[in-house]
């Protein structure tokens, strides 16, 4: 076996609404804690990272919000949709990171969910600070500007004065 094909993380789902919502300030890899129907069902893509976050209770690291869809093939044995679930760090990173989001209005939330190595299931989670709607529009005014700029630049498209 190829070394190339192993070394390979699939993306599994992102949260693109944490980009546009948050000011990404740093970003953790981290291990998910799943069942057999829910490792299944997230291998098949069936997860949403919508309005999800995590946060430090008792010294661990939790998962709230992620919808993971039951698994089809499953039986009784199958997964609560909706349950929180355990975040896995060593626990120097995670004093770190209790560290930084003691600062005012920072929080965690989860980037994307991707398999590793075709075998285990990581979260990329950020510690992010919020932007106001002032912000937002601000960078949707700079990457509409860009965009525009890109089409004049190759000549695809209407000329912009």
């Amino acid at each position: 076996m190829s070394e190339n094909k192993n070394s390979k993380n699939k993306t599994v789902a992102q949260n693109r609404k944490a980009r546009h919502d948050y000011f990404i300030l740093d970003a953790f890899e981290c291990g998910i804690v799943l069942t057999g129907t829910e490792i299944k069902s997230v291998r098949a893509g069936n997860l949403n990272l919508k309005d999800s976050y995590a946060s430090i209770e008792n010294g661990e690291l939790w998962l709230f919000g992620v919808h993971i869809s039951p698994y089809e093939k499953g039986t009784y044995y199958n997964h609560e949709p909706e349950r929180n679930r355990k975040l896995l760090l060593h626990k120097h990173e995670l004093i770190r990171l209790r560290n930084k989001i003691r600062e005012k209005g920072l929080t965690l939330v989860p980037l994307s969910v991707y398999i590793k190595n075709g075998r285990r299931a990581k979260v990329e989670l950020a510690v992010a600070k919020g932007r106001t709607s002032h912000d937002k529009r601000d960078l949707i005014a700079d990457r509409d500007a860009k965009r525009n700029i890109a089409r004049a630049v190759r000549g695809n498209g209407r000329d912009y004065e």
